[in-house]
């Protein structure tokens, strides 16, 4: 199915049915699976045989869901979580322990950055927030002996910043640790990270992805490129035995480009449960089909509204990578040449008391809590999402006081560029 092209890959990679058998992904909708003996069990908790005995650590719709982003972003091996969250907690927490350090974006979403500095660092695990357009020189100082990963994402959620794959993957690989890239917003229709060097991929599914607000979900998929066992003493959990598996070595047992989703998937949703509902993975395939006809509509409608708002009086500033003198235009046709995303973000002339006024007008769009789906929605970050942070944190993360979220659905262009244009005439 690696052959295919991302049309294809969105209709059938995952699943194929034999003679006789759906064509749809099954929903198994069992907490159990049934065996013989059990001793046909008992390899399975050895690790020793592939199968199904309770959907806490897989089911086989999940697995098949998954299966078809792994396809989609060219890696090995995948899994599905019931969040983005759980996602990137597990994307970290699965190579990374108390005593440990990670060197981070400073422009992820507000929700990642809460994860990382607050609850993460109660775990003891520290982390270096770096400016994404920090020299190389800058970025290297950032590393530490105890330093086990970076971590950024491909469009920043909700600065838009672009990230450097390049350098960023160049200055991980060069202190011998793997670079986790969240692609939630580019999906892999925009850009594919593992070709640019990054090595571990996360998504909030709940966005593009199921793209119709329909469920929450997450996923991490593994390229299979970085070489654990270079670095054993630093990566023990994959590279010496786990005694709560009679000693298996996940790197020996199931090779590169399986260990670290294995191990994620017996260790960490074992003992936390974050598990999607059999129903929700349904719900996130029925999303990718279209995936890739609705992300260029995403991006087409985006462009247009920035282009609109660009020349609006009423309108202060405007970001949206694929806009011809944005900051970030020249990364974005680098790694993103066919489209970046559908979110647009600006600052009404006015400020914040403006930006209330622009959003309450909005009849189309919706004042939600939510982005990157089939609906256009609008959203005011430091108020909501990022309103934990202190006005130093949102100026490091991109989020400016005024800065508002728009979201741009797929309805037709002019019916959002009319509900915008009567919206500011309420400004």
């Amino acid at each position: 199915m690696q052959d295919y092209q991302n049309g294809t890959q969105c209709l059938h990679a995952g699943y194929v049915p034999e003679n006789g058998e759906p064509r749809n992904i099954p929903i198994v909708q069992s907490t159990t699976f049934r065996y013989a003996t059990s001793e046909a069990m008992g390899a399975l908790f050895d690790l020793e045989a592939a199968g199904y005995f309770y959907t806490r650590l897989q089911n086989p719709t999940s697995d098949r869901v998954a299966a078809k982003i792994c396809a989609l972003e060219g890696g090995t091996a995948a899994m599905l979580t019931s969040s983005g969250q759980a996602a990137n907690f597990f994307a970290i927490f699965n190579i990374c322990s108390a005593g440990d350090h990670v060197v981070a974006s400073a422009t992820i979403y507000g929700g990642t950055f809460n994860l990382f500095s607050v609850t993460m660092k109660r775990m003891g695990i520290e982390f270096t927030f770096v400016d994404p357009n920090c020299s190389e020189e800058e970025l290297n100082a950032a590393f530490r002996p105890n330093t086990k990963a970076v971590f950024g994402e491909t469009i920043a959620n909700p600065a838009l910043i672009v990230l450097d794959l390049e350098k960023f993957a160049k200055a991980a690989h060069s202190h011998g640790v793997p670079l986790i890239v969240d692609n939630t917003f580019a999906t892999p229709i925009g850009c594919k990270p593992f070709e640019w060097g990054a090595d571990i991929v996360t998504h909030s599914t709940t966005k593009y992805m199921d793209g119709h607000a329909n469920c929450v979900g997450g996923a991490i998929v593994d390229s299979g490129n970085f070489d654990w066992t270079k670095y054993p003493d630093k990566y023990p959990g994959l590279c010496t035995p786990d005694e709560s598996y009679h000693g298996v070595t996940y790197t020996e047992r199931f090779g590169l480009g399986g260990a670290f989703i294995t191990k994620a998937t017996v260790q960490l949703m074992r003992d936390f449960g974050a598990t999607p509902a059999p129903m929700s993975s349904y719900l996130l395939n029925v999303g990718l089909e279209t995936l890739h006809l609705r992300m260029p509509q995403h991006c087409a409608n985006a462009l247009t509204v920035a282009k609109y708002l660009k020349n609006h009086p009423k309108i202060a500033w405007v970001n949206c990578p694929s806009l011809e003198g944005d900051k970030y235009y020249e990364l974005a046709q680098k790694y993103m040449p066919n489209g970046t995303c559908g979110v647009v973000t600006f600052g009404v002339q006015g400020g914040r008391k403006a930006a209330e006024t622009f959003m309450a007008g909005l009849k189309l769009a919706s004042i939600a809590t939510h982005v990157a789906d089939a609906k256009t929605c609008v959203l005011h970050p430091a108020s909501s999402t990022h309103r934990q942070m202190s006005d130093a944190e949102l100026m490091a993360a991109g989020v400016s006081p005024d800065l508002i979220r728009l979201s741009v659905g797929i309805e037709d262009v002019k019916d959002i560029l009319a509900d915008l244009e009567q919206a500011l005439e309420q400004v």
